[in-house]
């Protein structure tokens, strides 16, 4: 009867852990929803702005594009986007992977002169990263809580900041874009200085009325384009936690059903071999009485 118990004490076990998974995989789903239209809402955006400088320069050749030119400085910052909470699969373990590589080939020179600032957006990066003896200078932790443009786009002002005062060499960001609830893809993006894709036209664009000028226009539109590019980056990684977290527990949720049933098979034979034993030694007595 004790191996009975045992198994009975492993069902309850499970059961617990997945009724825990299954509500974690139905808030998962609840938040992706809404971080989803975040992602599609912003992506328009973005990318009618770049589309507006786009159209400028290719009409007005004259137009000089700040943020564009390699920093006058040596320092590289290295923003990681990642999550403060982990059961969400391959999601943090995969960016810190990209960060390894990227420090062992690219940034190898920079890394080893000590140039290289590692910037983490969540805590579960900043403790794979300090196990990996890699130790990032600033942790940012609240503004995934509340991930407000305002606040987010400090963290871009900052390094708007460090690239005007020529301390920027440039700036790299590391995150999980959102292709999918299921697909999530890490990308490597160099956030300053920016690369404008060039678009060639015949003709001048005439739909635009300027003003005061249209170098002051780009000049505007810059900032307020790095601003919107980094807060879309990190909609798209907090879409991609929640997505890589609604499918790991649904994973582990169906893992959880399956052992639940080969757990049930092994303890109802085991009480099967219980009965059948007794009703041995029960017909095993009866028959030592008769003789």
């Amino acid at each position: 009867m004790a191996n009975l118990r045992d198994i009975r004490t492993r069902i309850s076990a499970i059961k617990t852990t997945r009724q825990v998974t299954s509500a974690m995989k139905m808030v998962s789903a609840a938040r992706l929803k809404k971080a989803q239209d975040d992602v599609d809402h912003i992506r328009p955006y973005t990318t009618r702005l770049i589309g507006i400088i786009n159209d400028m320069v290719s009409a007005y050749p004259d137009i000089k594009i700040n943020y564009t030119f390699p920093g006058r400085g040596d320092k590289v910052v290295l923003w990681v986007v990642a999550s403060n909470r982990g059961l969400c699969g391959a999601f943090n373990s995969n960016v810190v992977k990209t960060v390894q590589s990227l420090l062992r080939t690219d940034l190898k020179d920079d890394y080893r002169k000590g140039n290289v600032e590692i910037r983490v957006l969540g805590k579960q990066a900043w403790k794979m990263l300090r196990s990996r003896n890699i130790a990032p200078h600033v942790l940012e932790e609240g503004q995934l809580v509340d991930p407000t443009f305002a606040r987010i786009s400090m963290l871009a002002d900052e390094m708007i900041d460090e690239y005007d005062l020529g301390i920027l060499k440039k700036s790299i960001v590391i995150y999980n874009e959102f292709i999918n609830a299921a697909v999530q893809e890490v990308q490597v993006q160099q956030f300053l200085p920016i690369s404008i894709p060039e678009v060639k036209r015949d003709k001048p664009i005439s739909e635009y009325i300027l003003e005061p000028n249209r170098q002051t226009i780009v000049d505007t539109l810059m900032p307020k384009t790095l601003r919107s590019l980094f807060y879309q980056v990190v909609l798209e990684s907090i879409a991609s936690e929640h997505g890589a977290r609604m499918t790991s527990m649904h994973k582990a949720t169906d893992n959880a059903t399956d052992l639940i049933r080969e757990l049930q098979l092994s303890y109802n034979k085991a009480r099967q071999s219980n009965i059948t034993n007794e009703l041995i030694e029960i017909t095993s007595g009866a028959e030592a009485l008769k003789r």
